[in-house]
């Protein structure tokens, strides 16, 4: 098993990452805190529940825990007020105190919807993060949860960090490519940001990454955690650095608000963002290279890099500036200087967002 530590202080917590973990998961929970006089909420999704819940419930239960169970539709829509406000009728209905803790077993939409439930249920009560897909191992780690509005992604949110993340492998071997590659972009995005070698070792070991390698998953999640885990330790609130953390995350939540949840997975749609604000790198000054670098990343690991032409320039731009990176009038960018360096740019140019996304639309086929 692999462990890595979150380092806040008294909210400290681990993440264990490792194979056959979930039939552990009672002793896990009861190491960090959780007490077996309260009920637990297990939240997961239609295509979690049926490979994993029930197993869960006998474990947990045969350790004498009190289990309940909330089953949501798969996908981003699950990250609403009306889901949200579903969760806290059975967290109410299923007598869960203030010393009860949320079970969060899936990946990042149930993640961040269970974390918010767990945030605002009784003003705080604890939660452990059980992530199922590669994506997760971004979105488990750091603390920020929050549900979905119409006109904005993760617009109603908050900070609230887990007792622990638990990862087990596993649970990764009956993922579809298409959620493995989408998962590997927030991999990559870490070594984009802050490791140069780690981006390189990604491209590198694509296959085996792509075909959940156990060796290769289980360092890559491991370094990939541990770069989120290290900007967290100094920023928990993204005052300043865990704003890098946000690479590609503009222009991808303008286009999942404007194509739609479902026409692309969240990875995806980061992808093409990063490819985006490579472009927009060198726009501002960055070496030559950098965009072309970047793609044949991303590539590697089978992820789209071009923005499609029926997305409406406007309509995009409008979504960027409901974007929470959007600030006192001006266009906040997280921009790569090179491969495994970004910095936080404040006033980014508009006509040169646009620009940009006209050249990814050119990309297009």
């Amino acid at each position: 098993m692999r462990q890595l530590t979150v380092q806040l202080e008294e909210r400290s917590y681990p993440i264990l990452i490792g194979s056959g973990l979930l039939a552990e998961a009672p002793q896990f929970f009861e190491q960090y805190g959780l007490t077996k006089k309260s009920p637990l909420l297990i939240i997961t999704d239609e295509n979690v529940a049926p490979k994993y819940l029930a197993g869960l419930e006998q474990t947990l239960r045969a350790a004498d825990y009190t289990v309940v169970s909330a089953v949501v539709p798969s996908g981003e829509t699950s990250k609403s007020l009306s889901v949200y406000q579903d969760m806290m009728t059975v967290a109410i209905e299923g007598k869960l105190d203030r010393s009860s803790a949320i079970i969060a077993l899936g990946g990042g939409v149930v993640g961040d919807l269970a974390g918010f439930v767990a945030a605002t249920y009784m003003r705080g009560i604890k939660f452990v993060q059980v992530p199922t897909t590669i994506l997760a191992h971004d979105s488990s780690v750091g603390g920020k949860v929050a549900v979905n509005h119409p006109l904005a992604k993760n617009m109603i949110g908050a900070f609230h960090q887990p007792e622990l993340v638990l990862y087990d492998v596993d649970t990764l071997q009956s993922l579809p490519p298409r959620d493995v590659s989408a998962g590997l972009s927030e991999m990559l995005k870490h070594g984009l940001i802050r490791d140069e070698a780690f981006a390189h070792w990604c491209e590198e070991h694509a296959e085996e990454l792509l075909g959940l390698d156990p060796e290769a998953l289980g360092y890559g999640l491991e370094r990939g955690c541990g770069i989120k885990a290290e900007i967290v330790s100094r920023d928990e609130r993204e005052n300043g650095e865990r704003a890098l953390l946000n690479l590609g995350h503009t222009i991808g939540h303008a286009i999942e608000a404007i194509a739609g949840y479902g026409e692309f997975l969240h990875g995806e749609a980061i992808s093409i963002g990063m490819a985006g604000s490579a472009l927009l790198g060198e726009k501002l000054g960055a070496p030559a290279g950098l965009y072309d670098d970047t793609v044949r990343m991303l590539r590697s690991l089978r992820l789209p890099v071009t923005m499609p032409k029926h997305l409406d320039t406007d309509a995009l731009m409008d979504a960027m500036m409901h974007d929470k990176k959007f600030r006192e009038g001006h266009m906040v960018f997280i921009i790569p200087d090179r491969i495994g360096a970004a910095r936080i740019v404040k006033d980014v140019p508009v006509s040169a967002v646009r620009d940009v996304i006209e050249l990814l639309k050119e990309g297009a086929e």
